[in-house]
């Protein structure tokens, strides 16, 4: 297989992405010094994905936040006016990553459906290990959410889904991939890359880098939907 091309994961960092919720709600934060914002919003967000992931999204509090970032509850109403508020502020920085990331592929990696398939296969899977606690937080919370943010959650998991069906439907179109039914195998997929970051304890465990994850996943899918193999194996 051609291995991927390479994939800059340095705008995903918890400084960045929280640098980012700064300046897509400036007007709404009231620290003006940015360096100072970002700070706190990362001490804010890391405090928040910690106590939801162990308390749920229902039952962590404001109160709880506060104790758990050190920062007092007026400091928190500086940056937002609610926990909802927070919530879809993490939710539209995963989104924008998978919108980002997929509209990030080099242009001669596009052209050719193998190398596209690996190539998302590869920067899905490492992104959601930069930003893991973010993904996770997004997908096992999205049941409770509000149903605005369970929108914007099941939204941003489709994105990825569409573009896997596309490039499989580009590939059968060149007589690259033999697929039967391209959405359902895109929707099966997709639970592949999902598992690395939601189940993460346990590849941790097995010793399973993300290296290892990515090439096993990438040779069982391209396996599976190459025209030239044998159908009977498949």
């Amino acid at each position: 297989m051609v291995p991927p091309a390479p994939l800059n994961l340095s705008r995903y960092t918890s400084e960045q992405l929280c640098a980012r919720i700064f300046l897509r709600h400036a007007s709404r934060i009231r620290v003006k010094k940015q360096h100072v914002a970002v700070g706190n919003l990362v001490r804010i967000v890391d405090a928040f994905l910690k106590l939801t992931t162990r308390n749920g999204f229902h039952a962590t509090s404001l109160r709880d936040l506060a104790a758990e970032s050190g920062l007092s509850m007026g400091g928190l109403y500086s940056y937002f006016d609610s926990k909802e508020t927070l919530l879809v502020m993490v939710l539209e920085e995963v989104e924008e990553a998978v919108r980002e990331l997929l509209a990030s592929a080099p242009a001669d990696v596009v052209a050719d459906p193998r190398r596209n398939l690996l190539w998302l296969i590869d920067a899905h899977i490492r992104l959601t290990e930069a930003m893991q606690r973010w993904f996770v937080f997004a997908y096992m919370e999205a049941k409770s959410f509000p149903k605005t943010a369970k929108t914007a959650a099941i939204d941003s998991e489709l994105v990825a889904e569409r573009t896997i069906a596309d490039i499989l439907r580009r590939g059968v179109e060149r007589g690259a991939f033999a697929v039967a039914d391209i959405e359902l195998t895109a929707a099966i997929v997709k639970p592949l890359l999902q598992d690395w970051y939601v189940k993460r304890a346990k590849y941790r465990r097995r010793g399973v880098s993300v290296g290892d994850y990515v090439s096993t996943v990438s040779a069982l899918v391209m396996d599976g939907i190459d025209a030239g193999s044998d159908p009977g194996a498949r």
